[in-house]
């Protein structure tokens, strides 16, 4: 199986040489850069599967350099800050980042979080036996394909929000809680995942809502969670 390789990009050459350390001990290749616009030019020239991108940077932050690479591609982003503000988390996940770690983080947890969405976005892109497509009056999630429509127009969702969008179309009129959101999409214990949830929802009904103040699809249930409307 080929190498998945992963983007490493801080300003601090100790940060991406120690997480450098641990990818290449877990058998990743790793390819780093100092700023946004380094970042974005190694993505230009080679294959990238995730990329790990802090925010507080010189010539580009991350914050730019996501909201820049999310206009072409949807590989995982996972975001660095010294920051630990719910505002600063809230601000990275809304230009479309998948996940975040704060700064001083253990080795192991970012490891751990790398693992996840890698896992996930490969899975996006492999085909499953007996997969099939679902249908809410216009909008379309096609398993095989990995990918959901509009009008038949395709929809671009990170793999985050593809997975949200899965969840509830594939149980449509149920109701998740933003709990059991979390743990399912994320795989792991949901702890304040009440903004991360929020973001990502609100990131999705802006692609599939004509309006989506008022939306016609994914529906909030006031104090409970959120369903796909049937």
């Amino acid at each position: 199986m080929t190498k998945l390789t992963v983007l490493v990009t801080d300003d601090d050459q100790d940060i991406r040489d120690g997480i450098e350390i641990y990818l290449k001990n877990e058998g990743y290749n790793v390819i780093k850069a100092a700023d946004g616009l380094e970042a974005i030019e190694k993505l230009e020239n080679n294959e990238v599967h995730l990329i790990i991108l802090d925010i507080m940077m010189p010539n580009m932050d991350g914050i730019t350099a996501t909201f820049k690479i999310r206009e072409e591609r949807n590989i995982p982003i996972i975001m660095l800050s010294a920051k630990a503000e719910d505002g600063d988390k809230i601000h990275g996940l809304s230009v479309g980042a998948d996940d975040y770690v704060t700064k001083p983080f253990h080795p192991l947890e970012l490891l751990a979080r790398v693992k996840s969405q890698l896992r996930r976005y490969v899975q996006l892109g492999t085909y499953n036996e007996g997969a099939a497509k679902v249908e809410i009056d216009g909008l379309v999630l096609d398993e095989d394909a990995k990918e959901v429509n509009l009008e038949g127009e395709p929809v671009r969702l990170t793999p985050i929000e593809y997975k949200i969008t899965e969840l509830l179309m594939k149980n449509a009129g149920r109701v998740f809680s933003i709990g059991e959101i979390y743990e399912r999409v994320w795989n792991e214990e949901a702890y304040n995942a009440e903004n991360i949830v929020a973001v990502h929802i609100r990131k999705i009904r802006e692609k599939i809502e004509a309006d989506p103040k008022n939306p016609r699809y994914l529906k909030v249930v006031w104090g409970v969670g959120y369903k796909m409307e049937k």
